[in-house]
């Protein structure tokens, strides 16, 4: 008996393994794909057997990718974007947190379904209201159109997470900071925030790759070269005779970098951050 139980650990303990490799390899097999397309040229990606790794390794696509200014453009304006939404949200949705987890206000259930309703409507239903607005507000083809529209979809999220995460913090400290004489702002920037750091970074992250990652309303909201993102700048390098799949494979890792960075340097404070919110204490 003890025998079997023994096995039958043993053949699970193997599935689990086997299946997590297989996953492993299912995950891992198009980013390593990705990386080795971008060291080749087009006709060495087509070549059959096909091959991970090349006899010569080719830089080609990353020298054509930096030595283009319209490229690098699309960069540039990623980085503009993300960030101007990544702070914007954050220092909104702190306040907004803030207000909802310590106070109790005329309005503040509608509010809160609210902001859970823009969560669920499917972002693709709102793509021509949007076009319309920023057309006759004048923000079409603008940093500021697509900072505004990306932040309507990253607010919700971020103000739910942070609303979680000062919940699970003691509302004596603000009592002891109103005993000393300050008000909520200094509260809530003095004391909460530093040590919401994890929270504020997970939300960081995710907003910062929302808005990088963002496509439709990119390719919708704004029209000339200059004002194009990087997944717009991919999508680009697909001409109507042939597709420069070495670039495209080159710019989609560049693309990858800065997500990656985020989270391999704050994985600590994302993934707890992620969780402190679910409980309370």
């Amino acid at each position: 008996m003890a025998l079997t139980v023994k096995n039958q650990r043993l053949a699970a303990k193997t599935g689990v393994t086997i299946g997590l490799i297989i996953g492993a390899v299912f995950a891992a097999g198009p980013v390593l794909w990705m990386l080795s397309s971008s060291f080749k040229s087009n006709t060495q990606i087509f070549e059959l057997p096909p091959r991970l790794i090349t006899d010569t390794f080719s830089f080609e696509a990353y020298i054509a990718i930096f030595t283009n200014p319209e490229t690098m453009r699309f960069f540039l304006n990623s980085y503009i974007v993300a960030g101007a939404v990544t702070i914007l949200t954050l220092i909104v949705a702190i306040q907004a947190a803030y207000a909802f987890s310590r106070f109790e206000f005329r309005g503040k259930r509608i509010l809160n379904v609210v902001i859970v309703s823009v969560q669920a409507v499917p972002p693709i239903t709102l793509l021509i209201p949007y076009f319309g607005l920023m057309v006759a507000l004048g923000l079409y083809n603008s940093y500021t159109g697509l900072i505004l529209t990306y932040m309507v979809f990253t607010l919700p999220y971020a103000i739910i997470m942070m609303t979680g995460y000062f919940n699970t913090l003691p509302k004596e400290l603000d009592e002891a900071v109103r005993v000393d004489g300050a008000g909520s702002m200094t509260a809530l920037w003095r004391i909460l925030v530093p040590i919401s750091i994890p929270g504020i970074v997970s939300v960081g992250i995710y907003t910062f790759m929302i808005a990088w990652n963002e496509y439709l309303f990119a390719l919708t909201l704004t029209r000339t070269i200059d004002m194009r993102t990087v997944p717009i700048g991919i999508q680009l390098l697909m001409g109507q005779h042939s597709y420069e799949w070495n670039q495209i494979m080159a710019m989609s890792v560049l693309g990858s970098i800065p997500v990656l960075i985020l989270f391999l340097f704050f994985q600590r404070y994302f993934i707890s951050g992620l969780t402190a919110g679910s409980v309370k204490s």
